[in-house]
């Protein structure tokens, strides 16, 4: 069974409780900057400095390298200017600012192309141009390539830029690779920056730099126009690539994959190993991108102890996971309502010499935006993608959380967050410190044509951010006490009957589970053809039906009345349509699954794409 995206969930997953020791010559991972100072015998880490060094370090839990982010200034703006250039065909930079511009990644997809590239000079100052001692300062050949990022947003009319820095070039901020995101979907223009600046403050998690940025673009491309102009601002996130890991004190030696579509299947058809004749990088990399080691044999070995449930997942999680890094992981994803994450926008990583894996946030602009579409009455973010049950379709977490001591570690990883990282009134100064600085840039030239609300409106969305960390705690408790999602089949005809089958759902509490199904001709569920409660058996027939279009929905219900959605859902101008699907019936008997709602398509869900 298959529905629009996701894939079949089955039962799986796996966690751990203590990392082993890495060594210098395996892994390479830091403590923060208190453990490198003195406890492993090395030189004090000064303010500023970036740690480069392996550093040995005493058995303990994975850390981020606090040095890294010593001087930052969460709420400055850099200013850059960046002169393009028509560069040479051998580095596909031979063209012009119009057609980087011009193009999606949809394009390219569609035409097999790598993306286009112009030639770029990037210098770093202030208003009043570059400065003397920063980046690029008097640079007239091309320090630069510059293309378009993103996937879906990418669609958008203000672009998001990638910037390499050439060989040799040096680096800004021991970084060459820049990553300028619009944000365009995000009303306030700055939940990205706030999800990773409360990151790195929780030392049991990995954050990335970040950095507001107001960028001017000169174009002296054929039909530029040679003078600077207004980019607006932009929020600049540095990658997670082996410079990352370097920087943060990892093993830049390691495996590290970014999550395009995955949710801890074996995917046997394409991901294959390097070695296997018929392994298609390509098709690898809709799944899972690789930036670190291409030898992916140790990938197979924990998708294969995962998807075995003859291995209980206690083994499972002992030998590959760490507990304490997935649960406050999860835990800051849930109170931040970061509900679209989990089968992408996240990385993984392992250290070379370990069996260990570990979990990097990436993409969080999703979080603090239930007020947003509770004011414009667009249904995202809801049902099952509040609490836990956002998370239960990946096999991994599937089986690990029908284990009550991950439970428990989920609680506590929860509480502790919410009690001493994301009080109320810490993020609610942060937020309003952000606002004051990215407001008047949203509300000037050129981004106040793409402004996604009123200023007034912006106003009250600000005000409304911290309380919705109170509001994500309790969803999250909630969806303790509720079936788990579950996906439905396409219909079958067998026997002379319509066939409907779905998977069965769970209930943390062992509760006895009934299920409701309608079966209607619009997805308003208006014209009901059938409609049947009590449901015990994750299954219904009925009469085989004329050719058309047909939409169900299926809920679970436990003893104790709570009911959930399941997984399936339908894309509409005006969101989500959540537990339902819908199929159609060809004139020659074929049942196919539609993607055709009769309802238009759904702008929200673009929306959310990642940057």
């Amino acid at each position: 069974m298959e529905d629009q995206g996701w894939k079949k969930c089955r039962m799986s997953g796996g966690i751990v409780l203590i990392l082993t020791v890495f060594l210098l010559a395996g892994c390479g991972v830091t403590t923060r900057a208190a453990d490198a100072a003195g406890d492993n015998g090395q030189e004090s880490v000064k303010k500023g400095d970036y740690v480069e060094k392996e550093i040995i370090r005493k058995e303990g839990p994975l850390r981020d390298n606090d040095a890294i982010y010593a001087d930052d200034d969460e709420d400055s703006v850099v200013t850059m200017y960046l002169t393009v250039r028509e560069g040479n065909p051998a580095d596909n930079t031979d063209h012009t600012w119009t057609e980087i511009n011009s193009h999606s990644a949809y394009y390219y997809e569609d035409n097999d192309l790598e993306r286009y590239n112009c030639e770029a000079i990037l210098q770093v100052g202030d208003e009043n141009g570059p400065l003397e001692g920063e980046f690029g300062y008097g640079e007239t050949v091309p320090n630069a390539a510059v293309q378009i990022r993103g996937q879906t947003s990418s669609k958008s009319k203000q672009k998001n830029y990638k910037i390499r820095i050439k060989e040799g070039k040096g680096e800004w901020r021991g970084q060459r690779t820049l990553a300028l995101n619009k944000h365009v979907s995000d009303s306030v223009r700055f939940r990205n920056k706030l999800a990773y600046d409360f990151i790195k403050k929780i030392p049991q998690m990995l954050s990335a730099r970040t950095q507001f940025v107001h960028l001017y673009v000169k174009d002296e491309t054929t039909g530029g126009s040679n003078t600077f102009t207004d980019y607006g601002l932009y929020t600049q996130v540095e990658q997670i690539n082996k410079t990352y890991l370097k920087n943060h004190g990892l093993d830049n030696r390691g495996y590290l994959y970014k999550i395009n579509f995955f949710e801890w299947y074996k995917y046997e058809p394409v991901m294959k190993l390097k070695s296997d004749s018929d392994y298609n990088v390509k098709e690898f990399e809709e799944y899972l991108e690789i930036k670190g080691s291409d030898d992916h044999e140790k990938l197979h070995n924990i998708l294969g102890a995962v998807n075995d449930y003859t291995i209980p997942i206690q083994e499972i999680v002992e030998e590959y996971f760490d507990v304490e890094n997935i649960c406050y992981w999860i835990a800051f994803q849930l109170l931040i309502g970061n509900y679209d994450v989990g089968s992408r926008n996240l990385y993984i990583y392992s250290p070379l010499n370990s069996e260990k894996w570990y979990f990097i946030s990436w993409d969080n602009d999703a979080s603090f935006s239930r007020t947003y579409y509770s004011t414009t009455n667009y249904a995202e973010g809801q049902s099952w993608e509040q609490g836990i049950t956002q998370f239960t379709h990946l096999v991994l977490f599937n089986r690990m959380f029908r284990e009550e001591k991950y439970r428990d570690a989920l609680n506590s990883a929860i509480v502790d967050i919410k009690e001493n990282y994301l009080t109320y009134d810490k993020a609610d100064s942060m937020i309003h410190s952000y606002a004051a600085v990215v407001k008047p840039f949203v509300y000037r030239t050129p981004d106040s044509e793409y402004a996604r609300v009123s200023e007034d409106e912006y106003d009250v969305l600000v005000e409304a951010m911290a309380s919705e960390i109170d509001v994500n705690y309790q969803y999250y408790l909630d969806s303790l006490k509720k079936p788990w999602p579950f996906f439905v089949g396409t219909p079958e005809v067998s026997d002379g009957k319509l066939t409907i089958q779905w998977d069965a759902s769970y209930d943390l509490d062992h509760e006895d589970i009934t299920y409701s199904f309608v079966l209607a001709s619009d997805n308003k569920f208006k014209n009901v053809l059938v409609e049947k409660d009590g449901i015990r058996i994750p299954m219904i027939e009925c009469e085989i039906l004329p050719p058309g279009v047909y939409f169900i929905r299926v809920r679970a219900k436990n003893e104790s009345g709570y009911e959930q959605d399941c997984y399936d859902y339908l894309s509409t101008s005006e969101g989500k349509i959540y537990g339902a699907k819908n199929f159609i019936i060809n004139e020659d008997g074929a049942i196919v699954e539609s993607k055709d709602t009769n309802a238009g398509e759904a702008e929200g869900i673009e929306e959310i794409e990642e940057e």
